[in-house]
């Protein structure tokens, strides 16, 4: 196996390691409140700043990968992440708790600017390992809400944050052996380049990504926070065992995952508006239809909205490395990612407020209403020639 191959399977990874820890909170809130004598909606709040961080972080973050090493930012990632998830599970209050998740979203930051951008050196075709490395991440989803869900049921929230954070220093001891320091030099310049365009059309993609980007991190992390509270309110006729909607839940990931692959291989074959525009109409109905669904019709259209929804986020990450130079391009994921998952945090706040107000059917509600903007953003991308 080649070093370039080794950096792309721990690129994976470390994607998953990502997803998964910033989501184990939002599956294991739902015993953690009442350990705390808090009810959900004001327990969640507490996770905000992290979520925040996840976002903020990524500007000093993905400066440092394309000024200093994005090998050793990695190393970091692996090592710091573990240490932070082992630290929730000896918090005792809610504020501990809330600095604890905190950290996790600080270390959380390092790998969507640097992993992405180190990915994007590395790769031979950009649209497949996109589509692979965002089935890697989907899968930690996805996982996150499975294991957690039984983890919780029979050992506790506390050993649902430390064992994953054994398995991180595991890793990152296991990265810093098989990774040199030299990968940082390595740049495949068939993939590193950026497409030449003019300046007009750069606008209209640079406009496209913001506004996508805004609306799609908001909608992609308000689903992902609320999806298992979702679940086990609406699907209380159907089971009430944390383990099995965990396991609903993992299947229904499943799907974007599957999506996810099958979405960067059409990058490669098709433009990226032909893949771009189908996904945003997709998200809209589904969201919208959810919000008044229960039982097996809320599991039949949370598959679509997984499916748009994780789509989106390949195309995003291909879009951007298409079309920005592999010097830059750590800090333009850092700016992306930034701007995304610092507008994503807020959702964490916005969807225990609009569960207060008028329960999930609203807040499903004005996400949907929320998703105009991504279409927005397709309409707007400009065409290019089919690959």
């Amino acid at each position: 196996m080649n070093i370039s191959q080794k950096v792309i399977n721990y690129i994976n990874i470390a994607h998953f390691i990502d997803h998964y820890s910033m989501l184990i909170f939002a599956a294991a809130v739902i015993v953690v409140a009442p350990s705390f004598e808090m009810k959900y909606g004001e327990l969640l709040p507490y996770a905000t700043p992290g979520f925040i961080a996840f976002g903020a972080g990524s500007l000093i973050t993905g400066w440092l990968g394309d000024r200093w090493s994005r090998r050793n930012m990695m190393a970091i990632f692996f090592v710091a992440m573990g240490l932070a998830l082992i630290g929730v599970s000896f918090v005792q209050t809610p504020i501990q708790l809330g600095a604890a998740l905190l950290s996790v979203g600080m270390v959380a930051s390092i790998y969507h600017p640097v992993g992405t951008a180190m990915l994007s050196s590395n790769a031979e075709k950009l649209g497949k390992e996109m589509g692979i490395n965002g089935v890697w991440g989907n899968v930690g989803v996805a996982s996150s809400a499975l294991v957690t869900g039984v983890i919780n049921e029979y050992l506790g929230w506390r050993t649902a944050f430390l064992l994953p954070g054994i398995f991180c220093v595991v890793i990152g001891s296991l990265y810093l052996r098989q990774i040199p320091r030299s990968v940082d030099a390595v740049v495949k310049k068939s993939t590193a380049g950026s497409a030449r365009v003019s300046k007009s059309v750069m606008m209209w993609v640079v406009l496209s990504l913001i506004i996508t980007v805004i609306a799609s991190s908001t909608t992609f992390n308000a689903v992902t926070v609320a999806l298992p509270k979702i679940f086990q309110e609406r699907l209380s006729e159907l089971t009430t065992n944390t383990a099995t909607l965990g396991m609903i839940t993992f299947c229904v990931y499943l799907f974007g995952a599957l999506a996810q692959y099958i979405i960067g291989n059409l990058l490669d074959r098709y433009s990226l508006r032909n893949v771009f525009l189908p996904l945003s109409l997709l998200i809209i109905p589904s969201l919208y239809f959810a919000s008044t669904t229960s039982g097996y019709g809320l599991i039949f259209l949370a598959v679509f909205i997984i499916i748009a929804m994780f789509g989106q986020v390949t195309v995003n990450d291909t879009m951007l490395a298409k079309y920005t130079a592999d010097e830059w391009r750590g800090r333009a994921y850092a700016a992306r990612y930034f701007l995304g998952f610092t507008a994503a945090g807020l959702s964490v706040g916005l969807v225990s407020l609009l569960y207060i107000q008028g329960g999930f059917s609203l807040m499903l509600q004005s996400v949907a209403g929320l998703s105009l903007m991504t279409l927005l953003g397709a309409v707007i991308f400009p065409k290019e020639d089919a690959k």
